[in-house]
């Protein structure tokens, strides 16, 4: 694995010149890794995103300082957007859970990892971005973009997105103004791992939060137990939720509200990821996302009705009538080889 001379160089300052490096597979971002499979470490690059990898440095030293468990930054080249990180190896929950770990101890963790940083006085105690009005409707309109026209080529797109958008608006205002909490944003099973050897909420290594901002508790809750990509086990989900209100709320009228804003935040978060699917196929070449995508719609349907967002799930079922099946015929066409031209 050849790097370029800032790259050459960053590793030579920090005394690991010369050694070999492994590339690890990359996500649906730009930021690449490199194994030092002899020194414990990771090379981290972003060069596209500077201020993602100054986020990523500084929510790492916070996380750590509250006691979580995320990879300790060893040196860093703010410049060249380049680091040293501390290695866990592979063994994330997702390849753990399949070969056989407790998935009910697993989650456990990662439940009360969460409950932590949303009761450390300081958790929230870090220069990131909001989450206000502005970032909560600017994701919904990757579904207006991308997955309704995907759908629907035919239909007005600029009616769809401002009656799409309206009826947003009024639903999401329980969560304007609220900025209790350092949300990570990818809290998923892809992102977390059971690191041995250590006690209590730091068994729970954290991996991925460089787009962490200031938002509602409940979002990373929805990240983990309405998860995209797997389905957990019956039962699982509710009782999650539970451990986790038991942690936080003080009396029934909190934990009443705990659970509406995480339905309410799981139907924004459905809707987004089903236009962030089309997008990465489509724009990004990146097709085997769309295998969760019918899954994903579900989840939409199902979190509508249980926020009781019945204004927008009757637009949806106007606008887009057979919202899955469609959906599941999309993802396949979408998905297809394409014959040379």
């Amino acid at each position: 694995m050849r790097l370029d001379p800032p790259g050459v160089t960053f590793l030579a300052r920090h005394g690991q010149a010369g050694v070999p490096l492994m590339a690890l597979p990359g996500d649906a971002s730009a930021r690449r890794y490199y194994r030092l499979p002899d020194a414990g470490l990771l090379l981290m690059e972003d060069r596209t995103d500077p201020e993602g990898f100054a986020s990523y440095i500084r929510v790492a030293r916070h996380l750590n300082g509250l006691g979580l468990s995320a990879p300790r930054v060893e040196a860093a080249d703010p410049v060249h957007c380049l680091a040293l990180i501390e290695d866990w190896g592979d063994a994330t929950y997702a390849r753990r859970l399949r070969a056989g770990r407790s998935e009910e101890e697993l989650y456990a963790l990662a439940i009360d990892a969460l409950a932590h940083l949303h009761q450390s006085p300081e958790g929230a105690a870090v220069s990131q971005p909001f989450y206000d009005r502005d970032v909560w409707l600017t994701e919904l309109t990757v579904f207006c973009d991308w997955f309704a026209p995907a759908l629907a080529p035919e239909m007005e797109r600029a009616a769809f997105t401002q009656r799409f958008l309206e009826l947003w608006d009024a639903a999401l205002t329980p969560l304007y103004g609220r900025q209790e909490a350092l949300v990570l944003r990818d809290f998923h099973v892809d992102n977390l791992m059971e690191l041995d050897g250590r006690d209590g909420v730091a068994r729970c290594g954290l991996l991925d939060f460089q787009d962490a901002v200031r938002g509602p508790r409940e979002y990373d809750l929805v990240s983990l137990l309405q998860d995209a990509r797997r389905d957990l086990a019956p039962g699982l989900e509710e009782a999650m939720l539970d451990r986790y209100i038991d942690a936080l709320a003080g009396n029934e009228a909190e934990a009443r509200a705990i659970r509406a804003r995480y339905h309410l935040m799981g139907a924004q978060r459905h809707a987004r990821i089903a236009g962030v699917f089309v997008r990465l196929c489509q724009r990004d070449g990146k097709a085997h996302y769309l295998t969760w995508l019918p899954r994903v719609l579900g989840q939409l349907e199902a979190a509508l009705d249980a926020a009781t967002l019945t204004p927008i799930a009757a637009f949806l079922a106007e606008a887009l009538p057979d919202l899955r099946a469609r959906g599941e015929a999309l993802a396949s066409r979408l998905a297809a080889p394409r014959a040379p031209a």
